[in-house]
């Protein structure tokens, strides 16, 4: 029988995957809106924001309750919103405030909106049981 920390664990990896493949899915987006670059332009203007995820979740801790909306998904958000502008301008890049502010939107849409769903239907199945 597993304790309610192992089976969060478990789902630690798959939330951890999800939060990296809409922060591609971001990039790539944006990306298609500008500017049609192969694979690699997409990685070279995705890594401040994977960088920032990764640290997001150190911060975070999130392996610890990865669905959490608050505390883990704003802290997530936050960290990989900064920290990605921040590597961003640190590596030469821009970041002008009309990017930072989609880059906001879209990230908070992302990170946030798959947690809040995830809760919406924990909560929807504890009620029918």
């Amino acid at each position: 029988m597993t304790t309610a920390a192992e089976a969060r664990r478990t789902r630690a990896l798959p939330a951890a995957l999800l939060d990296a493949a809409l922060v591609l899915v971001f990039v790539a987006i944006g990306r298609a809106e500008h500017d049609s670059g192969p694979l690699v332009g997409v990685l070279t203007t995705a890594w401040p924001f994977l960088v920032a995820l990764a640290a997001g979740w150190l911060v975070a801790r999130a392996w610890r309750v990865p669905s959490a909306v608050a505390p883990t998904g704003l802290v997530v958000w936050a960290v990989t919103l900064v920290g990605g502008v921040l590597l961003r301008l640190a590596s030469g890049d821009t970041a002008a405030p009309a990017f930072v502010v989609v880059a906001a939107v879209t990230l908070a849409l992302f990170l946030l909106g798959w947690r809040a769903l995830a809760v919406a239907v924990a909560a929807i199945r504890r009620r029918r049981r």
